[in-house]
């Protein structure tokens, strides 16, 4: 039989072949009707499987013609009978000008940016000839996300992620951009590196917008996660409590606690949770997520005044607790605040009052696969910030902001089933509610819960004994696990580590590489933007900055006066919250453009550095003084593990002063008079006092509390 005789053969087979393919993959294509391919154009897909290219050629246009590697071409050869087909070789030089002289004659393209299949999960580098192309051909790239094929047998992610043989499979077209031509005063070697970030960026935003919908429950997420990863995978494991919960235990208590908690919760919107990082608390979130009411975070280190505020600002009627974790937090105080205005609920009477019906209901909906609520109100989660406000102000968080959020860390770090989270970031901060907890769970990675990250002895140990490979933390913290732990507590599994909430020190940067071989990644954000705005990642890492904007967020920035250099942060993307709770006022929608209140610069690789907060100025004598730069003066002048903080409060002749707060027994005023004049620092930049504490008061989150340190800085000051 001829090749002839073959290739008519197999196009006899195709439509046949196309409907097999195509109902096996349960596949489901988006956007293929918008789909333009009028003039020059190239499709831009990512790249999960070795059978992509054949799912592609069944669905696009006859016209289409695929770029292949020569040694794909080879092994394929049956397949490409079928479809016009360039095969290159990626190592030649001429590759990239037949490539470039096709799309010149019009003839729509395929290429793989990639040029490899990932071996991740994440998308691998891309080549910089995709830049090259964009950038003398002016062609239309559009961008081309393909989902599920990952999970393929056909794909390299064997031992890292469940596979099955015929995943449902999703492939959504994107709308078309181009890159404009390049800067002539730049080289061509810049200019196709800064083509290749551009069609990078584009194609992870489009990824992102592939998965989001107009709304989410994230209970229903964590179903659809279950069917994905397997009911029998561990999930979730709780140290104190040595409880390990499967997908299907943990779907099961949540369907059964959901059961009883809506018989024995009054019809608010919101209820407001009291719980330490544990399976309880992940099980009681998904409860509520399913009965589609929004839990209120409380913030147990906050205080009991603040805690009762929180309560009001969030406007509930019942607060949720345990009545064991309040007795060993010492929480008391707060209860019996609370009992004169709020209903008190304790898990523990729950577990007790749950019947036979309560049980029976629960597997029904398991068997049933009933899904949680989707609309306005329904699927929100409150948050309170620490900020400088006299009452706790509530941000409103949205299930769809945390999945998108959950999501465009998944694009710019590869992570997968065979990764174990420790989340002892406590859960009423975003940090940890989203990093922490959501993102292993709703991705198909364990999570082992710890109540405590000031437990400095035991997160090493349990890093090492747990087999941790993905670690998140503050800068104060992480430095106190690397100055307590055994160099192989962290040498063992650790993979991953992500530092936030706070400007990570050099000191603490530096220790870690030192004495773990293991380079943090810096990452910034906000309570607001559920948290994540930028992020190192290991493929995409610059010192001293906290990463680049994760896929999907837009910027502005504004400009501040007196501040030469950088301006004023504004964000916006799915991830930005949807308002505001203020006490006595209800609830506030956030604007277009969320203010991060930190004034930042943006290197030509899009690298954020964060120069300062907004706030975190003083203005002595008509001149802005950074508090930031202060801190950096006197804590070089510190022996470690001092550190110190700095605050301005009023004053009658310049307007404002500097008082330094630091944990040094032995004051650092002449070594930083030596140091200034050294350096040639103004004697603007000197703070007025030097104030000794032994500890600074910290937050839950890890961060300084300098709400407490000005309240400090202002009794003294009135003592005087």
């Amino acid at each position: 039989m001829n090749k002839r005789m073959i290739v008519a053969l197999v196009t006899r087979m195709i439509p046949y072949l196309r409907l097999l393919v195509l109902r096996l993959f349960k596949v489901k294509v988006t956007g293929l009707e918008k789909l333009d391919l009028t003039g020059k154009s190239v499709l831009i897909p990512n790249h999960v499987s070795f059978i992509d290219a054949v799912l592609l050629a069944f669905i696009l246009p006859k016209n289409v013609a695929f770029v292949v590697n020569t040694n794909m071409a080879k092994r394929f050869a049956w397949v490409l009978l079928l479809r016009e087909h360039i095969p290159v070789d990626p190592t030649s030089p001429y590759a990239v000008r037949t490539m470039l002289r096709t799309i010149q004659n019009g003839t729509p393209l395929v290429i793989f940016p990639e040029g490899r299949i990932s071996t991740t999960g994440g998308m691998m580098k891309l080549y910089g000839g995709i830049g090259y192309l964009a950038l003398r051909s002016q062609a239309r790239l559009i961008p081309v996300a393909l989902h599920g094929l990952e999970h393929s047998k056909f794909s390299y992610l064997r031992g890292k992620i469940k596979q099955r043989w015929f995943p449902a499979v999703h492939i959504a077209m994107g709308e078309p951009f181009q890159i404009p031509a390049g800067n002539a005063q730049l080289s061509r070697r810049v200019q196709k590196e800064q083509a290749t970030e551009v069609i990078r960026r584009g194609m992870l935003a489009h990824q992102l917008a592939s998965q989001l919908e107009p709304a989410h429950n994230l209970f229903n997420e964590l179903l659809k996660s279950a069917a994905k990863h397997g009911n029998a995978m561990v999930i979730c494991e709780d140290v104190v409590t040595q409880t390990a919960l499967t997908y299907r235990k943990l779907v099961m208590a949540s369907y059964t606690l959901a059961a009883r908690l809506v018989k024995l919760l009054p019809k608010d919107q919101r209820v407001a949770l009291l719980l330490p990082n544990s399976a309880g608390h992940v099980v009681t979130l998904f409860a509520l997520f399913r009965i589609g009411m929004t839990p209120a975070v409380l913030n147990y280190s906050a205080g009991r005044q603040t805690m009762l505020e929180a309560c009001e600002t969030a406007e509930v009627s019942t607060v949720l607790t345990s009545r064991a974790f309040i007795e060993r937090a010492g929480l008391s105080d707060f209860i019996q605040g609370a009992e004169l205005s709020y209903d008190i609920v304790y898990l523990e009477d729950v577990k007790t009052s749950l019947t036979l019906n309560d049980k029976v209901t629960g597997l029904a909906h398991w068997l049933l696969k009933k899904k949680g609520p989707v609309g306005e109100g329904r699927n929100e989660v409150v948050l309170f910030t620490s900020g400088s406000e006299s009452k706790p102000k509530g941000v409103v968080l949205t299930h769809r902001n945390i999945w998108a959020n959950i999501h465009q860390a998944r694009l710019v770090i590869a992570f997968n089933s065979s990764d174990i989270v420790l989340g002892s970031m406590p859960m009423f901060h975003s940090f940890g509610l989203t990093a922490g907890a959501m993102l292993p769970i709703l991705t198909g990675m364990k999570v082992v819960m710890y109540p405590n990250p000031l437990h400095y002895k035991v997160i090493p140990e349990l890093v090492y004994d747990r087999n941790i490979t993905i670690l998140f933390g503050t800068s104060t913290f992480l430095g106190a696990y690397a100055r307590t732990a055994h160099p192989f507590d962290f040498a063992h599994s650790l993979r991953i580590v992500v530092a936030g909430a706070e400007r990570l020190k050099d000191e603490v940067r530096q220790l870690w590489l030192d004495k773990f071989g293991l380079r943090i990644l810096e990452g910034y954000g906000t309570t607001e933007t559920t948290p994540v705005i930028s992020l190192n990642t290991p493929l995409n890492a610059k010192k001293g900055s906290v990463g680049q904007l994760l896929p999907g967020i837009d910027y502005r920035l504004e400009e501040v006066e007196g501040i030469p250099v950088g301006g004023h942060l504004l964000v916006r993307g799915p991830n930005v919250m949807k308002g505001y709770l203020i006490h006595d006022r209800g609830f506030v929608p956030a604007t277009e453009w969320y203010p991060t209140g930190d004034i930042v610069t943006l290197d030509e690789r899009g690298f954020l550095t964060i120069q300062a907060r907004l706030q975190s100025f003083a203005k002595i004598g008509g001149e802005k003084v950074s508090l930031g730069l202060v801190e950096e003066l006197v804590a070089s002048c510190l022996e470690a593990p001092a550190v110190c903080a700095a605050v301005h409060i009023p004053d009658r002749r310049k307007g404002e002063r500097i008082i330094v707060f630091h944990t040094s027994v032995d004051s650092p005023l002449e070594k930083l008079r030596e140091t200034m004049k050294a350096q040639g620092q103004p004697g603007i930049y000197m703070p007025s006092a030097l104030t000794y504490i032994e500890k600074l008061p910290m937050l839950g989150s890890g961060k300084i509390d300098y709400v407490t340190l000005k309240q400090l800085a202002l009794r003294d000051e009135a003592a005087k």
